[in-house]
């Protein structure tokens, strides 16, 4: 009875969503909330096994990027890291069974092959090039591509596509948003990445679930849809989408690069676009938390409908098993919340651990409800 009357309350205030939020692993599910930080992966046995710990972001230090725009940036920046190493993490595990075979036919003990394992991943500098690698292939595919063809087109058909005018940038978003959307498409025929996008879809599930107010059941997750507003997927459409309105006026307002040769006029104005993808960042994210806060009203719906058809490019419908992995991810998420009073917690209470369990049944049960995590 309080459980309706709070949903319908919430509803009524339109705040009806959380500030837990997560990413598709390898066979798994991440899920962050504000103090925790949790990697679900399901492992070639069976088993589940369960990345946990305290998280302390860079919000936490300092009050002011709490705050709107800056809070978008920061975002952009921990997700990216947070992605990165529970990528790596999840590949680990799927790959763990072969490596350890490997090392044992080296003549390695057990216990070699877990101490070698444990020192690599402190010392694993591979995760930092990952992310410098990652920003780098994200920035030459969505900046440096987009922008080289539209001069490119400008220059052989000689269309007067001024860089300070409207039809430049209008041009290179397009061309953005179609070499995105087909990156996606293609890539999500390959088996691999198909599965990914289930737990994507899971992702989505599963937090659909918790801000209903549903107990965390496959059964519940099963019925809400793959789609949700606040997305990442949605995220880079609005990203793109203001890119393309930011660009346009900065470059009539500020022209970039005067006096400068061609070439050099144009790199001039890509390491701008770099630089300026920061602020944009910052735009978007406040967008799509408005469009998260209000569900119901009809310009969010509109604001979120492209980056929700979007999602059916990136999510697919999962099975059960993927289901469990994913609720598993959130459900753990609460429980350290609500066990170790994280909200409260002014300094580390709980270090990084790994368990392995049998499925959902087994992560116990918390009080922790989406009142709790209300932005």
């Amino acid at each position: 009875m309080v459980k309706n009357t709070l949903k319908k309350i919430l509803i009524l205030l339109g705040k009806q969503y959380t500030s837990i939020g997560g990413q598709a692993v390898i066979e798994g599910v991440m899920m962050r909330s504000p103090n925790a930080f949790v990697v679900a992966v399901r492992k070639p046995d069976g088993s589940i096994r369960l990345r946990r710990d305290q998280w302390f972001g860079l919000s936490q230090k300092w009050n002011f990027l709490r705050k709107p725009f800056f809070r978008g940036i920061i975002m952009l920046v921990e997700t990216m890291a947070n992605g990165v190493v529970s990528l790596n993490y999840s590949a680990n595990i799927a790959m763990d069974e072969e490596m350890k075979e490997e090392a044992l036919k080296k003549g390695k003990t057990l216990e070699e092959y877990e101490a070698s394992k444990k020192k690599k991943e402190k010392i694993d500098w591979a995760t930092f090039l990952t992310i410098a690698a990652s920003f780098a292939f994200g920035m030459g595919l969505f900046v440096f591509v987009p922008h080289a063809a539209t001069a490119g087109l400008d220059s052989l058909f000689d269309l007067n596509w001024d860089l300070d005018g409207f039809a430049f940038h209008f041009v290179d978003g397009s061309i953005k948003a179609c070499i995105f959307i087909l990156y996606i498409w293609i890539i999500g025929f390959l088996p691999d990445i198909k599965r990914v996008f289930q737990y994507h879809g899971a992702e989505h599930k599963s937090i659909s679930t918790f801000e209903a107010g549903e107990d965390l059941t496959v059964e519940n997750a099963s019925k809400y849809t793959t789609l949700h507003p606040r997305c990442g997927t949605s995220f880079i459409f609005f990203l793109l989408f203001i890119s393309i309105i930011i660009f346009s006026v900065l470059f009539t307002l500020v022209p970039v690069g005067v006096g400068l040769p061609i070439l050099l006029k144009h790199l001039t104005a890509i390491v701008v676009k770099i630089a300026f993808m920061i602020p944009v960042a910052g735009i978007s994210y406040e967008i799509i938390k408005l469009a998260g806060k209000y569900p119901g009203n009809i310009a969010c719906k509109t604001l979120s409908m492209p980056g929700m058809m979007l999602q059916k490019l990136t999510t697919k419908e999962p099975d059960s098993e993927q289901l469990e992995v994913a609720l598993a991810s959130i459900k753990a998420v609460l429980v350290l919340e609500d066990k170790y009073n994280l909200k409260e917690a002014k300094e580390r209470v709980i270090s990084k651990e790994e368990i392995d369990i049998e499925g959902l049944s087994s992560i116990e049960t918390t009080n922790t409800s989406l009142n709790d995590f209300l932005e």
